[in-house]
């Protein structure tokens, strides 16, 4: 069969329209070069007529979220739908995390601004014409954490469990509103978590401290019983006394004993 000429090709919208009734909700400048035979120069034309009419959004490089009518007024679709390509374009393993794994667990109270995604390597976040941020949480031992893989619109894509997510939340308390919110989270969190599943997450972790300073967020939210495990765990490892909030000095504030943890910080939560 002789090879399509370049005049019977597709035009670029009518290509997404067929992407998406495949269910896919991206493309890449590079295959749409070599689906549609078409230079860099006017791939762009195209492209940046379509981000004006609303039908893509460039996320990062040459990378796009196609978006549906339903999602035009909004200009953006749920960055689950589009983050597993996305990952795959960049080249870098992830997984969903922190506020956005928990509310995916469902623990929604505080719906999150920002879309959380943890890789091993230091990324920049991502804001795609002032719409919502994706934000990226550098871990070197991202192998380690235990996942879920939770179904979305457009397939399945790695989610911290509820006890991994957990960690997380005091590991990067700074970064997403401090202790507070924390606690906020695991008052609902702690409903889908499970004592040694949170044990076997807090030794992938390896952190002590943070196990510690999660152990009494848990009693605080209300869960002594999730904590029987991690506790005996902590003892045995015989921590040095740690800080609640790493930023405010510890000395002259009273120390928990239970979890070794010198409680410098008053943290409430709102539920």
């Amino acid at each position: 069969m002789a090879a399509m000429r370049r005049a019977d090709l597709p035009d670029l919208t009518s290509w997404i329209e067929s992407r998406q009734t495949q269910g896919l909700y991206f493309l890449t400048r590079e295959e749409v070069m070599k689906a549609l035979q078409r230079s860099e120069s006017a791939f762009k034309q195209a492209a940046a007529r379509l981000e004006k009419k609303r039908r893509i959004v460039r996320i990062h490089g040459g990378f796009f979220a196609i978006i549906p009518f339903e999602y035009a007024a909004t200009g953006m679709l749920p960055a689950e739908w589009f983050i597993d390509d996305l990952m795959d374009y960049i080249g870098q393993p992830y997984y969903v995390g922190l506020m956005s794994a928990s509310a995916l667990h469902g623990a929604a109270h505080q719906q999150p601004q920002e879309f959380h995604v943890v890789t091993n390597g230091p990324l920049r976040n991502i804001k795609p014409r002032n719409r919502l941020q994706i934000s990226f949480f550098s871990k070197s031992r991202i192998k380690n954490v235990p996942l879920d893989r939770i179904k979305v619109q457009t397939g399945h894509i790695p989610v911290s469990t509820p006890e991994a997510t957990a960690l997380d939340l005091i590991r990067y308390a700074k970064r997403i509103g401090g202790l507070d919110r924390v606690l906020t989270v695991l008052q609902e969190l702690g409903e889908v978590m499970e004592p040694e599943k949170l044990l076997e997450a807090a030794k992938s972790d390896g952190t002590l401290a943070c196990a510690q300073r999660l152990g009494f967020l848990l009693e605080k939210a209300g869960f002594p019983d999730l904590t029987s495990s991690l506790y005996k765990w902590v003892t045995e490892k015989d921590p040095f006394p740690s800080k609640l909030e790493t930023a405010i000095p510890g000395r002259g504030h009273k120390k928990n004993e239970r979890w070794k943890l010198i409680v410098n910080i008053d943290v409430e939560g709102d539920l």
